[in-house]
C-alpha cells in the first residue's frame, strides 16, 4: 500500500508541509551542529548569495523555485512549510539538502546507510486559512518533547518573533506587518495553553 502523503507531482503555486524522520525512529540530530548544518544546507541553496563548494564551484541555487516559510527540526524528525513557485523544485531542493546531510551525518559519527525512514513525505495545504494552522502545528512541536516553544533554538519562531531575519525564509508569505507577527505569536501562545490543558487533564484522568 503506497505511503500517505507520499506526492510523486508537485503543483506550482502551492503551499506544501513536509516532514521526515530518522530510520526506526532514531535521531537524526544529536549536537546543536548538527541542527545548524542542516540548517546551513538551506540557507546553501535558498539565499540570493552565491556559495561555492572547496573548488570553488558554486552550489545549486532553487530560491527561483522554492521558498521556505516556517520550520522546526526536532531531534527524531523535522517539518517544513514551503511554498512551490516551480513544481519540481522541492524535489531537487530536498534531495541536495538531505542527501549532503546523510553525508555529515554518517562521517561525523562513523555510520553508513541511509539516515530516514524513506523519501520525505508531504501534504498539500489545500487553502491560505489553513496556512496559520499548519505553521502553528509546526512551531508546537517542542511541547512533545517538554519545551515551551517561544524560545526554542531549532524552529523559525524567533523569524516571526523579530528575533532574527534572513533572506532564505520567507516568513511574510504568513505575516507582512508588525501587527500581523504580533496576533501570530498569540494565536500560537492560545493553543500552547490549550495543549498544557489537556494533557494536565489526560494525567489527572490516568491516575
Amino acid at each position: 500500500m503506497p505511503k500517505r502523503n507520499r506526492i510523486k507531482i508537485y503543483g506550482s503555486e502551492q503551499y506544501y508541509h513536509l516532514y521526515n524522520r530518522g530510520v526506526n525512529r532514531q535521531d537524526i540530530f544529536h549536537e546543536p551542529e548538527d541542527y545548524f548544518y542542516f540548517l546551513g544546507l538551506f540557507k546553501r541553496h535558498l539565499s540570493e548569495e552565491a556559495v561555492t563548494d572547496s573548488s570553488g564551484r558554486p552550489f545549486a541555487k532553487f530560491n527561483d523555485e522554492v521558498e521556505l516559510v516556517a520550520f522546526c527540526l526536532m531531534p527524531n524528525h523535522f517539518h517544513l512549510l514551503c511554498y512551490l513557485k516551480e513544481s519540481e523544485g522541492i524535489v531537487r531542493l530536498m534531495r541536495s539538502v538531505m542527501t549532503a546531510y546523510t553525508m555529515y551525518f554518517n562521517k561525523k559519527y562513523q555510520r553508513t546507510g541511509g539516515l530516514y525512514e524513506g523519501p520525505f513525505l508531504a501534504s498539500r495545504i489545500e487553502n491560505e486559512t489553513y496556512l496559520w494552522h499548519v505553521s502553528r502545528y509546526i512551531h508546537l512541536n517542542p511541547l512533545d518533547i517538554g519545551q515551551g516553544f517561544r524560545h526554542y533554538p531549532y524552529s523559525s519562531i524567533a523569524y516571526f518573533a523579530g528575533e532574527k531575519r534572513a533572506d532564505w525564509l520567507h516568513i511574510n508569505n504568513l505575516v507582512d506587518t508588525d501587527k500581523d507577527a504580533r496576533e501570530y505569536l498569540e494565536f500560537v501562545a492560545d493553543y500552547e495553553t490549550m495543549h498544557q490543558d489537556l494533557k494536565y487533564l489526560k494525567n489527572i484522568l490516568a491516575a
